[in-house]
């Protein structure tokens, strides 16, 4: 429907309400679902799901937002989580998320926070569920209703995800529980874990109307497999002797020991599916199989990859074994397929017969062929294996007389080998016709929604009750038929058939007579918890979480870590006995008796990962170090870039700078300095200015020198010499501050200048906005040392034409020859001589700096045949009045420059006259009195040393803050602490990147040491987690950030237009309102990045790498002028924990002595000959030589000492390259150290002294390696 509101349409939502399409049966059901946990028992097709979207619906005001609780749907397959995802998100008016596959952001409890935040209801498998339920994601107090479809695997002695939900977090005695709604076509309902009733439709008749179910027939064959002359035996047996030939092959090689007994293991099963396929459907089938196979589960006619029985983890061809058989087996099938004229090729079979088809494919073909005339025809086969899947699949595409079938298969896709957008294709070019057979596995059986579908045939039958159940229920269109392929000689097939007919009669029986109620079982909860967190794992998920966390450990090609497990019967039971990889911390662990193999190591498995966490391995939400990380720490990857997320700080004014002088009745004493000037070359002219401050400078910016760069080469020494204190009186300040004015005013925005007249009344009398106070003065250095300022100087400057209001000058009538005819009235030279001057026909200010007697307007210009008269008339349209009145010589005002920039490296200054010219007077305007060249040439130099002065002053309060928290650092100076908050980007002539070189280095090592000492239980990948988490650049930034550290970075370039103090303030105010609109992000306005905008807040955009860098290169100023302990003092002081105590060395070097066993086994004094050095715990010694793949009854490699001896090979050599080479860049200092530090280098060190010889390892593969490198 649509309104009208004040002109405009706007279309009206209309309310998802499910209630409008239900079904009486749904709603009634529904009603008993709201008053108590029940489990509903509707066959497929009958709208069960709808029936729990009505549930969510009349419960949804516990679960909708703000409420903090959700609502779980869990459906046991990733198809149908996305089936049901999407048939709720079209059904209801909630935020729905669908989470499978992959489990998003679990490295991540702030993640999560986000996802229960963000969405009302989850549609999730159940392993999911399990794993944030275990590891406290997801907490069982804040499901309000968790719906279980497929609810029939939810059994007491099932080891299923849904089993152990209910089994592990659903606990009667808890304070708070969701509300429990299942859902299932199966009637085959075991032991339970909760009291839970069963319903279902009493009035059938009902059903009927929405729900026809299929015929079921059966459909014999005769087997071959019972004759002893059958061809098949024949073929097996040569399959056979191809596998002991290949194991024969392989034996004559020198491989690891764990490696062949996989390797075998894995042949094995997969000369089984190859024989499985043999016997189901024929040679056709098993060379399909082993075709696929060797393509490593990919398919050459363009079906997706699948994944395997058993949960292969790479493809089979990747294996030498295995391709050797594979590749003799496809041969031999592939032969005896070429025979009776067939040349290789499936499509050109005209005749089907045994051994090339199976009598059960022979039998399927014919099903298929009888049922290919009927219109819009739709089928699906059920497997068992995915390899008979695959195989299947490709026999129909090509056989002549099935043309018209187009098949497709759907495969699981837990494996990874069918991804999930594959699986959706398949459904959706079924559902649309293009195809019109599926074989599928058990992954079609449940709940998809196909409803097209009228023949479903079991090639193999179902192996449970469920199964026939669940793939019956996919005939879903009228006169459907559900067909069975029996072996005949087979009675226990027979047998089963009639035998899921019975139970499931009987269940339906007991279920329309009463109520019917699911057993309930007492179980034993083995389960380990931790009280902190409330983090629990159960004895089925330890097996899962051990293997996870043994897979973390640090692997490469020649050791790949897993846990052993032997068993062996005591007088209660079997007993499982675990064996650790040897860089885990344990060695062993035993179980307690139990009743089978599988219970003895379901318990070991719960004791195992009981003691990691108990020795600090597992962490208090029972994850592995590095799966349960911060939020922020899972972005340190994009914050090693400059190109992550800018961050708006103010920059710190320093103190000294910041003092005012107003409101001051009398006299005002200042701290005075002089700033000399020296030129080099010493041919041009500077004025000494006086710096005027309230406050007095810090002793280390009392002598300040710097140099100053300028063009040509040039470049000029400033030093700031204490002066004394002078006093002012209120006429003598005000003086001060209109030089002031006008002088920063002229050299910074002169265009304020060109009116006749210019106002200093305005708001500048305050200041309000001014972040710095202090006066610069010219002054005169008197014989004895001291200065005194020029007022003179500055009595001229307040007698300028531009102060004067308009109307207040009377032109005088005389015209002595001391004066001169002016734009602006008639001045005497005295006045025009080294004054400031405007011409605007060009636009353009000048310094005055003589008269030139000896010219006047007839002379010729400067290369020029016209004469200024002739000139100015052409140029200008200008009548000169007075042509005869001498000319001015005069100097352009020039433009502020950075002459802090690094230093032209090209060569020498070149000596260059100074440029003047000469202009008739009359065209020029007098502006300002005194304002003279030697003036505005030391003005020009300003900005840029105060500039540094105000950045040493901040690095000085920076120190003088360090040094009061720890005093091992006083040695520091206030210039290494310049240089350590100073970024390349400021341009000068030093910057951070060396010290944080150095730092960094440092901090690896420094953090690397007390990580080592500290966890005795964390192996190498679990200490470089730890260690990253500390050192990345987000977690030194947020710690630089804690101690305000921000304010002192300088990571701005000088620009003198933004050069700001007394007498000029900033225009831009900036404040909490207005600084979003001021300063645009460098991240989505790009062109700021270097174009910054200066605000009276002095704000800038710091990057977190920025800040981090700053931090690291403290560390290195520390380090070169105090030493390591207050380096190390300073890493305390702003968060890192980098101290340990002599007894963690005691204890690590006792760790060591179970080494000592191998004493004879590795020539220890030879090795110690060979390093010149004699260890007293030689058990370290030993350890350092022990590969992870040696066995022997101890844990324990060389891993740890590697990951502490990497750190401190990088800082020794660090640190040897930035004292050899003090001019060396911190790029190339980068790359040299590289060179050193690189394994190539360290291996042609090992090598060189024979070291590799002391290798301890169990690895053949490895020891040929080190053979080959050597």
């Amino acid at each position: 429907s649509m309104l009208t509101v004040n002109g405009e349409e706007e279309r009206v939502k209309q309310e998802k309400d499910p209630r409008r399409i239900a079904r009486k049966y749904q709603i009634d059901l529904c009603k008993k679902a709201l008053q108590e946990n029940v489990i509903i028992y509707l066959g497929t097709g009958c709208g069960k799901t709808h029936i729990a979207i009505l549930l969510m619906y009349e419960m949804g005001h516990l679960f909708k937002r703000p409420q903090k609780d959700v609502c779980i749907f869990l459906a046991p397959t990733v198809a149908l989580v996305q089936q049901q995802a999407k048939v709720i998100q079209d059904s209801l008016d909630f935020k729905v998320a669908n989470i499978c596959g992959n489990i998003p952001n679990s490295k991540s409890h702030k993640a999560w926070e986000k996802q229960l935040e963000d969405h009302e209801i989850f549609v999730m498998t159940p392993q999911i569920l399990l794993f944030c339920l275990s590891h406290c994601f997801i907490r069982i107090e804040h499901i309000a209703l968790l719906i279980f479809d497929e609810c029939h695997y939810a059994q007491l002695g099932s080891n299923h995800p849904y089993a152990e939900i209910m089994k592990i977090f659903y606990k009667p005695d808890a304070l708070k529980l969701p509300r429990i709604f299942g859902m299932t076509a199966s009637p085959k309902l075991g032991k339970v874990i909760c009291n839970i009733n069963v319903y279902c439709v009493e009035d059938t008749k009902e059903l009927e109307k929405f729900v026809k179910c299929p015929k079921v027939n059966v459909y014999y064959y005769s087997s071959s497999s019972s004759d002893s002359c059958s061809p098949q035996l024949t073929y097996i047996r040569r399959l056979e002797e191809i596998k002991l030939q290949s194991i024969s092959c392989l034996q004559i090689k020198s491989l690891d020991r764990n490696i062949l007994r996989s390797t075998k293991k894995l042949l094995q099963r997969l000369h089984s599916s190859l024989i499985f396929c043999l016997e189901s459907l024929g040679l056709w089938g098993a060379l399909q199989a082993s075709y696929n196979y060797l393509r490593g589960g990919g398919d050459r006619y363009g079906n997706e990859p699948v994944e395997e029985e058993d949960k292969w983890g790479s493809p089979i061809c990747g294996d030498e074994l295995c391709s050797k058989y594979l590749h003799g087996a496809a041969s031999f099938l592939a032969s005896d397929c070429s025979g009776d004229g067939i040349q290789g090729d499936l499509s050109s079979v005209e005749v089907l017969k045994e051994p090339y088809f199976s009598r059960k494919l022979l039998k399927l073909v014919e099903i298929l062929s009888n049922f290919r005339s009927q219109p819009n025809m739709k089928c699906i086969i059920f497997v068992n294996r995915k390899a008979t899947a695959r195989a299947l699949s490709y026999i129909i595409q090509n056989l002549k007389v099935l043309s018209s079938w187009k098949c497709g298969y759907l495969l699981g896709v837990h494996s990874g080998y069918m991804s999930q957008k594959s699986t959706s294709l398949v459904l959706e070019k079924f559902q649309s016709g293009e195809l019109n057979l599926l074989v599928a596995t058990k992954v079609g059986e449940e709940g998809l929604d196909i409803h097209t579908c009228c023949l479903v045939i079991r090639f193999d039958l179902p192996e449970t009750i469920s199964s026939f159940i669940q793939s019956r229920g996919r005939a879903r269109m009228p006169q459907s038929e559900y067909a069975f392929l029996v072996d005949s000689a087979n009675p226990q097939e027979i047998e089963l058939i009639e035998h899921f007919r019975k139970d499931e009669d009987q269940m339906n029986e007991e279920i329309l007579l009463s109520k019917f109620t699911v057993p309930v079982s007492n179980f034993k909860d083995k389960a380990y918890k931790v009280e902190s967190t409330g983090a629990i794992i159960g004895d089925v998920s330890s097996v899962s979480l051990l293997h996870h966390y043994c897979s973390k450990l640090p692997h490469d090609e020649y050791f790949n870590p897993k846990p052993s497990f032997f068993y062996y019967e005591d007088g209660d039971g079997m007993v499982c006995n675990i064996i650790f990889p040897a860089n885990a911390p344990l060695h062993q662990i035993n179980g307690s008796p139990q009743e089978s193999n599988e219970a003895a190591k379901k318990d070991a498995c719960l004791e195992a990962c009981k003691a990691l966490h108990q020795i600090g391995a597992l962490t208090d939400y029972l994850l592995p170090e590095g799966d349960d990380i911060l939020e922020e720490d899972s972005t340190v990857k994009l914050l090693n870039s400059d190109e992550t997320q800018a961050e708006l700080h103010e920059m710190l004014v320093p103190a000294a700078l910041r003092m005012p002088w107003k409101d001051v009745e009398n006299s005002v004493c200042f701290s005075s300095y002089c700033i000399k000037l020296c030129p080099d070359p010493a041919d041009r002219i500077y004025r000494s200015f006086g710096l005027f401050l309230k406050e007095p400078l810090p002793e280390e910016a009392c002598r300040m020198k710097l140099d100053l760069c300028l063009d040509q080469g040039r470049s000029v020494r400033a030093e700031i010499v204490p002066s004394g204190v002078v006093k002012f009186d209120k006429d003598e300040i005000a003086a001060a501050e209109v030089f002031q004015k006008i002088s920063l005013g002229v050299i910074l925005n002169r265009n304020a200048f060109i009116p006749d007249h210019v106002s200093l009344e305005s708001s500048d009398a305050c200041e309000p906005k001014t972040s710095t106070f202090y006066l610069l003065l010219p002054v005169i250095e008197h014989e004895n040392g001291t200065v005194s300022v020029d007022w003179k100087c500055l009595k001229k400057f307040m007698s300028s034409p531009i102060l004067e209001l308009p109307g207040s000058h009377v032109e005088e009538i005389s015209n002595p020859k001391s004066h001169l005819h002016l734009r602006n009235g008639c001045k005497s030279e005295e006045d025009v001589i080294g004054s400031l001057g405007y011409v605007p026909e060009k636009d353009a200010f000048f310094f005055i700096s003589d008269v030139l007697h000896e010219k006047n307007g007839y002379g010729l210009c400067d290369d020029d045949s016209k004469s200024y008269v002739e000139y100015y008339a052409a140029k200008f349209g200008i009548h000169l009045v007075h042509p005869n009145q001498p000319l001015l010589k005069v100097k352009q005002v020039f433009n502020l420059d950075n002459l802090l920039r690094k230093k032209n490296l090209s060569g020498k200054w070149r000596a260059k006259e100074e440029h003047f010219t000469a202009l008739p007077p009359e065209i020029c305007q007098l502006k300002v009195v005194g304002f003279s060249k030697d003036i505005g040439s030391s003005l020009s130099l300003l900005p840029s040393i105060l500039h540094r002065l105000e950045s040493l002053l901040v690095a000085i309060e920076l120190k003088d803050k360090l040094i009061a928290s720890f005093p091992e650092g006083k040695e520091v100076t206030a210039d290494h602490v310049l240089e350590a908050i100073t970024t390349d980007r400021c341009g000068e002539q030093f910057s951070l990147e060396r010290f944080e070189v150095l730092g960094d280095s440092f901090l690896k090592f420094a953090v690397t040491r007390q990580l080592f000492l500290k966890h005795g239980a964390l192996d190498e990948g679990q200490l470089s987690i730890k260690r990253t988490n500390i050192v990345n650049n987000l977690n030194l930034q947020r710690l630089a950030r804690k101690k305000n550290l921000q304010v002192y970075v300088r990571d701005q370039s000088l620009d003198p237009r933004h050069f700001f103090a007394f007498g000029h303030r900033c225009p831009i105010s900036c404040n909490k309102e207005t600084e979003d609109n001021i300063h645009l992000d460098p991240h989505e306005n790009r062109t700021s990045r270097y174009s910054e905008i200066r605000c009276t807040k002095c704000h800038q955009w710091l990057y977190p790498k920025t800040i981090a860098d700053m931090v690291e290169a403290l560390m290195g100023a520390f380090i070169v002028d105090s030493g390591f302990k207050a380096a190390s003092s300073f890493l305390k002081w702003i968060g890192i924990d980098v101290e340990f105590s002599c007894s963690q060395i005691e204890d690590i070097c006792s760790s060591s002595n179970p080494f000592l066993s191998l004493y004879d086994e590795n020539d220890v004094n030879a090795l110690e000959d060979i390093l010149k050095y004699r260890f007293r715990h030689k058990g370290l010694l030993i350890q350092a030589f022990v590969h992870p793949s040696f066995h022997k009854d101890f844990a324990g490699c060389y891993q740890r000492l590697e990951f502490l001896g990497d750190a401190v090979l990088d800082y020794l050599i660090t640190s040897y390259m930035y004292s050899m080479f003090p001019n060396l860049k911190p790029g190339p200092l980068t790359e040299l150290r590289s060179l050193f530090v690189n394994n190539n280098s360290f291996a042609d060190v090992a090598t060189r002294w024979s070291l590799q010889k002391f290798l301890m390892s169990g690895s053949d593969v490895l020891r040929d390696s080190l053979a080959k490198y050597v």
